[in-house]
């Protein structure tokens, strides 16, 4: 009956192991659904020219799941540490702290049985510690893995954000710059107009020459203005497209992330599942070996090796004192002193006084004393 249901059990831990979430996908294995998806792409944006807001907000949830896979990895390493020390409590105790070593025949098979498999439960757990160390660098790896790959986008990003940044700063200054010479021709033309019936032809001139350099400088400045607004212009397309392309490759990496994490996760589970499947096919065998422990066999081999003789000693007589002194009997052993003494003989003439002798030789005396 326990062999099937260990039987059923393993069946059950090897269905379960076979998930989709632990086998069909694994590590870098997603549905192409998921790896088509642009819902980064389609709401991380910000209205605000110069704003980064969107692509902090993605940096900041991946640098929060870089942090949530580093605080798996410490567990996986401490749940080694103690999978590691309970394994070596277990093969100390078992090899230091004896349990039942003068039993004898079966049940002495047995006990070494039951001791021998929990020295392999520990050595299971000493096995289950080194391969969540392994787990644990695995999942360095991939977040490290994740972190350079990661590292290069973020390195163009940077760079666009300070290109669109400066690139704009530049051409507000330029705006600037040719809103004012736009003003000073305005001003110069004003000038003119208004000096043209009262003004000196010497006075008139300067005011041409006036005129026709702010226009001048005005065309410059509408020159230099409109060149970095393309520019500018040409840097934010630029920078929409890589904005774009890292939205896609940041929501497949945390899709990377996530399916890596639930399969490390699963795959977790699975090594204890596994391991309550070991110990307990270790504890079977214990309870084998205890199938095989007879009690009358082990009674018997007990009479056979320690046993002292089936002829139970005499009974102890009890003998008279006085009779003894009367007829010894030579080398007889009077026997051990008991403790309480027993019943009186029978007198044979028993006087009407008081005191009166229990012995035959004092009655006679006793005669002879009243006769006289």
């Amino acid at each position: 009956m326990r062999n099937s249901k260990v039987a059923d059990w393993t069946l059950v831990f090897t269905q379960r192991s076979l998930s989709p979430a632990s086998s069909t996908l694994g590590p870098h294995c997603l549905d192409s659904n998921v790896m088509k998806a642009s819902k980064f792409r389609e709401n991380f944006w910000c209205p605000q020219f110069l704003s980064t807001i969107g692509y902090d907000s993605i940096i900041q949830h991946l640098n929060e799941g870089r942090k949530n896979c580093k605080e798996f990895e410490d567990f996986l390493k401490e749940r080694a540490m103690i999978e590691e020390k309970y394994g070596k409590d277990l093969i100390n105790l078992c090899r230091k702290k004896p349990c039942g070593q003068n039993e004898t025949n079966t049940m002495k098979r047995a006990l070494e049985v039951f001791k021998q498999q929990i020295d392999n439960v520990g050595q299971s757990h000493l096995q289950l510690a080194q391969t969540l160390r392994e787990e644990a660098r695995k999942m360095e790896e991939f977040k490290e893995k994740q972190k350079i790959q990661r590292k290069k986008i973020e390195v163009l990003m940077d760079n666009m954000h300070k290109q669109k940044q400066l690139q704009y700063k530049k051409t507000m200054e330029a705006k600037k710059i040719y809103e004012q010479k736009c003003k000073d021709k305005d001003e110069a033309e004003q000038a003119v107009h208004r000096s043209a019936n009262i003004a000196t032809p010497k006075q008139q001139e300067k005011l041409f020459v006036k005129l026709a350099t702010s226009k001048t400088a005005a065309e410059d400045s509408d020159k230099t203005y409109l060149l970095s607004i393309n520019l500018l212009e040409k840097i934010r397309e630029d920078w929409q497209d890589e904005h774009s392309k890292a939205c896609e490759f940041f929501e497949i990496q945390e899709c990377e992330r996530i399916n890596y994490f639930r399969n490390a996760l699963w795959q977790h589970m699975n090594q204890l599942s596994l391991q309550c499947v070991i110990s307990d096919e270790m504890f079977e065998e214990v309870r084998k070996s205890l199938e095989m422990c007879s009690i009358e066999r082990d009674i018997d081999y007990f009479v056979a090796q320690r046993r002292t003789g089936q002829v139970p000693p005499a009974p102890i007589l009890y003998e008279n004192f006085y009779n003894s002194q009367k007829n010894p009997v030579p080398g007889r052993n009077p026997g051990p002193n008991v403790g309480r003494r027993g019943p009186p003989p029978i007198p044979q003439n028993v006087s009407d006084d008081d005191d009166y002798s229990l012995v035959t030789e004092c009655n006679i005396i006793s005669n002879q004393y009243q006769q006289n």
